[in-house]
């Protein structure tokens, strides 16, 4: 059978929107929205901004694990170390935890503290302080959580490319994905 050198497009498609929505939900949230008192007419048109993005993020995390197990996929990477190995396997598997995790806490957030009818229907006020709320805290944890793991990523990602020179991040770019059995594993 021929292997596949690359990613599905969806996947990498969507790899890097979601990368992109994620950085910014992550900077609204905790550059934007921690600085604006919950009175500033402000923090509702954050918050919607910051709701909406983490409800679409969701989505598309959701679908991004359906068509990862419905499509064939490039065989594990490999830093030359299993001990690295084996923190790549765990630290991409918390990736899809820390993201469903923040969206589910942020969601369950949002319904304890009556937000969607607030940011979304203009009724009410917020309250005062959201760290009333426990669920606030599980949702901070995971952001630090991601934040950590996006660090650990980049780092990775710099080292395949500037010290083993592998080719491994052509796997998240567009091209060609099946190579003949006999051929390289990462192709052009």
């Amino acid at each position: 059978m021929d292997q596949v050198s690359r990613y599905h497009p969806l996947l990498v498609a969507m790899h890097w929107v979601l990368a992109l929505l994620i950085i910014a939900a992550l900077g609204l949230g905790a550059l934007v929205m921690a600085k604006i008192p919950n009175t500033d007419p402000m923090k509702l048109e954050a918050l919607r901004s910051h709701m909406s993005g983490g409800v679409l993020i969701l989505i598309l995390m959701l679908v991004r694990l359906f068509v990862r197990t419905r499509t064939r996929h490039p065989a594990p990477a490999t830093a030359g170390d299993p001990f690295l190995d084996r923190i790549a396997w765990a630290s991409h598997r918390m990736f899809y935890v820390a993201v469903l995790g923040m969206a589910g806490s942020g969601l369950f957030l949002a319904v304890q503290a009556g937000l969607f009818g607030i940011v979304f229907g203009g009724h009410g006020s917020l309250p005062p302080d959201l760290w009333v709320f426990s669920i606030r805290a599980v949702h901070y944890a995971f952001s630090r959580l991601l934040m950590a793991l996006i660090a650990l990523h980049v780092v990775a990602a710099l080292y395949h490319a500037l010290v083993l020179r592998d080719g491994l991040l052509r796997r998240m770019f567009f091209g060609r994905r099946v190579v003949k059995a006999n051929a390289s594993a990462v192709h052009p």
